[in-house]
């Protein structure tokens, strides 16, 4: 019995179950936590650092 999870299976399982709110949700946060990443390489400042 095999009781692995292929990884992309689940979480298109998890998009497709999920309500709109919640996909939107985290598409902002991740683009958010992209662009912050993004500043901070550009501007060479740590977290919370100005």
């Amino acid at each position: 019995m095999d009781n692995s999870v292929d990884p992309a299976e689940w979480i298109a399982e998890q998009i497709g179950a999920c309500e709109p709110d919640l996909l939107r949700s985290m598409v902002k946060t991740m683009a958010e936590a992209l662009m912050s990443a993004e500043a901070d390489a550009v501007c060479g400042a740590g977290y919370g650092q100005r």
